[in-house]
């Protein structure tokens, strides 16, 4: 006879015997009593920061190359691949800079000078972190690799507006070596050559522009050193936390931390040891 005609309900689960059910009330407590004398893992924050997870999805970095123009081209596909819109960037050109008057200067042109290789920069880039939900699309959707996310996840504010992060508070400090923006791309070189990773590190003839333009730049010295092959090319560095108060002196300094480097040709490496760009 079946259970429908038996009219019995029979529980597929096994049924637990008397002493099981004697206990069953204080039963919830086997899981408190079992880890009353196991070592505490709460973590101690602020006073001990454990480390995140390398791939841990924190604030943004704006990079640049290891010359130290910049990478992105305001392109603006991370706003639009922004599911928040909490990214608003503004391109702009590098033919408009001061630098740049009377001058005609194009993507294919390594004279004349730049914020970024190519025809155009990030002349106003914006993130806000009270919209941002750290989704990591804007990453996926950078052509350039500009835009990376870095581990620091301390982001609280006083107030709304200190929760736009500009770009002055998003570009990484400048490493050792790299010569700050504007200036002239790697001579002999089109925005494809930053683009493939062939950049090192800034040459004499981008040294000897600055000289020219901003003689009191300090970065001439450091650029020097790397373009004259008496130390070595530029390595990328981490973004410094941003204090309370607004942005902080690494910030300001609209420095550049970057993946790349450049290579240099055949026909000038021979006898030159300075960065160039390989055929």
């Amino acid at each position: 006879m079946s259970e429908r005609e038996s009219g019995e309900y029979q529980p597929l689960r096994p049924q637990p015997g008397p002493i099981a059910e004697l206990f069953a009330p204080v039963a919830g407590f086997g899981v408190t009593l079992s880890s009353m004398f196991r070592p505490t893992v709460t973590e101690q924050y602020p006073r001990e920061k454990v480390p995140t997870q390398r791939r841990f999805h924190g604030r943004h970095q704006l990079n640049r190359y290891a010359d130290g123009l910049e990478k992105c081209i305001g392109c603006e596909l991370c706003a639009w691949a922004c599911p928040a819109d909490a990214i608003y960037v503004e391109g702009a050109s590098n033919a408009d800079l001061p630098e740049n008057a009377g001058l005609q200067v194009n993507a294919d042109d390594s004279q004349g000078a730049h914020m970024s290789p190519g025809e155009r920069y990030g002349g106003v880039y914006q993130i806000n972190y009270l919209r941002c939900i750290f989704c990591g699309l804007c990453i996926e959707a950078c052509p350039t690799r500009a835009l990376t996310m870095t581990n620091d996840f301390e982001l609280a504010g006083k107030t709304r507006a200190g929760m736009i992060y500009e770009k002055q508070d998003l570009l990484a400090p400048l490493s050792e070596g790299m010569l700050a923006a504007p200036h002239p791309m790697v001579e002999g070189t089109t925005d494809t050559n930053y683009y493939s990773g062939d950049v090192l590190g800034p040459t004499a003839a981008q040294v000897d522009w600055v000289r020219e333009h901003r003689p009191d730049d300090e970065t001439l010295d450091a650029a020097d050193a790397v373009a004259s092959g008496r130390a070595p090319a530029p390595t990328p560095r981490q973004h410094e936390l941003r204090p309370d108060e607004g942005p902080g002196a690494a910030e300001k300094s609209a420095g550049a931390a970057a993946v790349g480097s450049v290579r240099v040709l055949a026909s000038d490496a021979a006898g030159s040891g300075r960065p160039g760009v390989t055929a």
